[in-house]
């Protein structure tokens, strides 16, 4: 299995499906890619209050790829750990290449 377990083309972009550990000394994405869950690991240092999180999440994720914050957004679990993430207006091979080198520089 590999991280592109955790992509889906959708309609308008790519849903990356992430696990997300809040309150981390450091801001890491991609940490790593947890294979059971299938989710791409993440790491923040916002606490997971009043949306602190979630909109560090977005801002990074849209930092990695290039895109604005308004291209991207969380499409389910807002109060969870366990996020899926539309990043519009991005093809799916654009994603796997960056978090592959992401991933890759890691490890």
């Amino acid at each position: 299995m590999s991280f592109e377990d955790a992509l889906k083309q959708a309609e308008n972009g790519v849903i990356i499906h992430v696990e997300v550990t809040p309150g981390s000394r450091n801001i890491c994405i991609p940490s790593g890619y947890n294979p059971w869950r299938k989710r791409i690991e993440v790491r923040l240092s916002e606490n997971a209050r009043k949306g602190k999180a979630n909109e560090q999440l977005i801002e990074n994720i849209a930092a990695l790829f290039d895109l604005k914050p308004s291209d991207v957004a969380i499409s389910s679990g807002h109060k969870s750990t366990r996020k899926s993430v539309l990043v519009k207006g991005i093809d799916i091979s654009r994603v796997i290449s960056v978090l592959k080198a992401s991933l890759e520089g890691a490890e």
